[in-house]
């Protein structure tokens, strides 16, 4: 068994053609077959079903694709560990975050971490987080940034406390409780409240400190985007919940006014998230080790 095998079988999987698999991979159809035959014959089974022109995937074959593409991840991240030796500022790091956390607190620190490493290159996915883990237990993202609220399998995943996420309750400027910048949840009961739709680990979090309190949301309005969420409050849509990190820049401008609820504190954790079995690149080690949203904050994109 060897990489090439292992590719190939992997590029087959995917498109279940031989002809476009030669062409992915810029060889012959026949060395296509060759690598399969070889692959086969070392495992002892058959992975594909050969009807005609058609190719399928053997049930032995579904099993070992999960294998295979876990064990290119592990030559590829031991290729680019043992090239990061020399040099842990160069290469090439992919890692994931979620939405607000992509959005907000990434782009700020990368745009600083680029002046320190400028020959390391940087792919970010921004995705749901059941997603993102995922992509982590497939060997295709290095490490992940989420919110401490997204549950972990302990046996698998381990993980590095960063920072803290205060939330704040965010009304328009020209709401009843924006000058006195306080209320209590009975004082926005008659308010709609914008928030994302389950399943959503933000809107479980919320939920769970309301009912821990006796309170509710009252009426509801479902938007699946953090931004969009922000833009419906300063148009006078409702009224939300939202991290500090994302609404700092129209605050600091006053298109938005934080309102205290008495009583309440929404606080939660944000982390990076790895697998135990694996371990990290110099340059991911590097970038974690200085990885830093103390001013992201300040930062964050104006609209």
């Amino acid at each position: 068994m060897n990489i090439s095998q292992i590719k190939t079988f992997l590029t087959l999987a995917e498109c279940l053609n031989m002809t476009e698999t030669a062409a992915r991979l810029n060889c012959t159809q026949p060395a296509v077959s060759a690598r399969i035959q070889g692959l086969e014959e070392t495992l002892g089974t058959v992975l594909f079903d050969r009807i005609g022109k058609k190719v399928h995937l053997t049930a032995n074959g579904a099993v070992f694709c999960d294998y295979a593409r876990k064990l290119l991840g592990t030559l590829q991240a031991a290729t680019e560990h043992l090239h990061q030796m020399d040099d842990p500022l160069s290469g090439t790091l992919h890692f994931g975050a979620s939405n607000f956390i992509g959005i907000y607190l990434i782009p700020p620190f990368l745009g600083r971490y680029r002046k320190l490493a400028p020959k390391l290159e940087f792919e970010l996915d921004i995705l749901p987080s059941a997603k993102l883990l995922e992509r982590l237990d497939a060997n295709k993202l290095e490490f992940l940034i989420l919110s401490d609220r997204i549950p972990l399998d302990a046996a698998r995943h381990d993980h590095r406390d960063l920072c803290r996420d205060e939330m704040v309750c965010v009304v328009p400027p020209d709401h009843r409780l924006a000058r006195a910048g306080r209320g209590t949840l009975a004082e926005l009961a008659d308010d709609t409240f914008l928030i994302k739709a389950a399943p959503s680990a933000t809107r479980a979090f919320l939920l769970e400190v309301l009912n821990a309190h006796g309170g509710s949301l009252g009426r509801e309005m479902h938007i699946s985007s953090t931004e969009a969420i922000k833009q419906g409050v300063m148009h006078g849509l409702g009224v939300s919940i939202l991290s500090r990190f994302t609404v700092a820049h129209e605050l600091a401008a006053g298109r938005l006014c934080e309102v205290d609820i008495a009583g309440l504190r929404f606080e939660r954790g944000i982390r990076a998230v790895f697998r135990r079995d694996k371990l990290l690149s110099p340059a991911a080690q590097r970038f974690l080790a200085t990885l830093n949203f103390g001013d992201a904050a300040s930062a964050a994109p104006a609209p």
